[in-house]
């Protein structure tokens, strides 16, 4: 199997202040992209015009912890933008920036011969409205799961696809998630928590699935859980 795969690069800002961060994901997307509204990779607007592609620049808050990661374009955006601002405005308050970093590394995309485990840090909208209504009348667990797989083989093709990689063989893949509830664009949807293996690389704090850039779907690598694995089945 040729298992090639390609070098992202990415990059991770996250800051502090003397006060912890009550804002949200959406809320840090809204000031960068009033502040930086030149840079249409932090909102994907150009005018009125939405670009739908995966998003290079993705907004999370993790641990009450603000953290931005930008890939490829979006990276060498953000690295510009590092020391371009002292505040970053809310809608109920300032938040005064007390202290930066910045992480950029280089990190493996794509398929592997190996099969990796990864965790949802942040919930998963997998599923669109129509799939939403098709999966929920769904009765079969493991009719759910499938639905579920091929949403997931979805998602990294489609990430793939933004970076013009081209998948060279079948990804393989399982998850052992729970179904919960999120409010997406004012609409509440599906989501879901949890795990899940595929022989597919992806770089800690990426975003997979739908809203990645307000911070949904935020996958970070995790050790194999052999107790864990028993519940999955590869396909």
């Amino acid at each position: 199997m040729n298992s090639e795969n390609i070098k992202l690069k990415t990059l991770e800002m996250t800051f502090e202040g003397t006060e912890e961060f009550r804002g949200d994901a959406n809320q840090i997307r809204g000031f960068f992209a009033s502040k930086f509204n030149e840079y249409d990779q932090l909102h994907n607007h150009n005018t009125d015009r939405f670009y739908y592609r995966y998003p290079l620049v993705q907004y999370k808050v993790l641990d009450r912890m603000p953290l931005i990661v930008g890939v490829n374009e979006g990276a060498e955006i953000l690295k510009g933008l590092f020391d371009k601002f002292d505040t970053v405005t809310l809608p109920h308050e300032d938040f005064e920036i007390t202290e930066r970093s910045i992480r950029i590394k280089k990190q493996d995309f794509g398929l592997t011969k190996g099969i990796f485990f990864y965790e949802f840090l942040t919930p998963w909208l997998a599923l669109n409205k129509e799939n939403e209504e098709k999966f929920l009348e769904t009765r079969n667990p493991e009719d759910q799961k499938e639905i579920l797989r091929r949403t997931l083989i979805g998602n990294l093709l489609s990430m793939s696809k933004t970076f013009g990689y081209t998948v060279p063989d079948t990804i393989k893949c399982d998850v052992d998630v729970e179904i919960c509830c999120s409010k997406y664009k004012t609409m509440d949807f599906t989501s879901f928590t949890g795990v899940f293996m595929v022989n597919f690389l992806i770089p800690d704090f990426m975003g997979v699935g739908k809203g990645v850039a307000k911070g949904f779907g935020t996958v970070r690598k995790i050790k194999e859980n052999r107790r864990k694995s028993e519940s999955f089945q590869f396909h």
